[in-house]
């Protein structure tokens, strides 16, 4: 199923499937957050985002691929499984981005 997402949420999606990290990055604004609830770790600016990426999306070959997108509470909120090689694979997350003028500013990942 394929589902409208806004460019730089569509692009995240587009880029982590091709699991390429400057692509995964673009989308996002230079002092972005990612606060990832399934390691418990939050992640400030492009440099921290990229370690996130490249040490534990990259390795298991996470790819999120979303099937419903919802507005709520000023956010988007994007839910589908991510599959690659880890445990329990394929697992149901939960995206909330924050936009703000065509650019991600915040990401919260749940289970």
């Amino acid at each position: 199923m394929t589902i409208d997402l806004p460019k730089p949420v569509a692009d995240y999606v587009a880029a982590n499937a091709r699991l390429d990290v400057d692509g995964m990055l673009r989308p996002f604004s230079p002092d972005a957050v990612v606060h990832d609830l399934g390691i418990g770790k939050r992640f400030e600016g492009i440099a921290e985002m990229r370690t996130l990426f490249e040490e534990e999306v990259v390795p298991v070959r996470a790819i999120f691929t979303p099937d419903t997108a919802r507005r709520e509470d000023g956010k988007l909120v994007v839910e589908g499984p991510a599959h690659g090689d880890f445990p329990g694979s394929p697992l149901r997350f939960t995206y909330r981005f924050t936009l703000r003028d065509e650019a991600i500013t915040a990401l919260e990942i749940a289970l």
